[in-house]
């Protein structure tokens, strides 16, 4: 099964709590990471709104990018935009959103989808995924 965090659960993945330790187990269970490569600048660009510390959120931004590299990285290109519009008109989500689930569909099945979105349950569900979140 190939793991696929979305930008909430890379970024939970280093911030202590109960979100973290659902990241973890999955991560754990399976050698197989994925994400679409948006989900690093989304994460950095959200670590940077939790804290005022500049040195805290250059450390973060640290963490981020040693955790992307053991991810297997889904390229945005042209078709996966044509392919996320596609899904924004038939599901109830934004751009972002459906960049990160194509870019999971685009992958080998089975698909264990982890993300903090609850827009995105749904239609990760509706697409034959694994979800899981917290």
């Amino acid at each position: 099964m190939t793991v696929v965090l979305d930008a909430s659960a890379l970024l939970a993945l280093h911030i202590d709590g109960a979100q973290r330790d659902v990241v973890n187990e999955v991560l754990e269970s399976d050698t197989e990471w994925a994400a679409c490569a948006l989900a690093l600048s989304e994460a950095i660009a959200a670590a940077s709104r939790l804290t005022d510390e500049a040195v805290l959120v250059r450390h973060l931004e640290d963490l981020l990018r040693h955790t992307w590299d053991f991810l297997h990285v889904v390229p945005v290109d042209q078709t996966l935009l044509d392919e996320a519009t596609v899904l924004c008109h038939s599901q109830p989500i934004g751009v972002s959103a459906a960049l990160h689930l194509c870019a999971a569909a685009r992958l080998p099945a089975p698909i264990r989808y982890v993300t903090f979105d609850a827009s995105q349950i749904p239609v990760a569900l509706s697409l034959g995924f694994d979800v899981v979140s917290g």
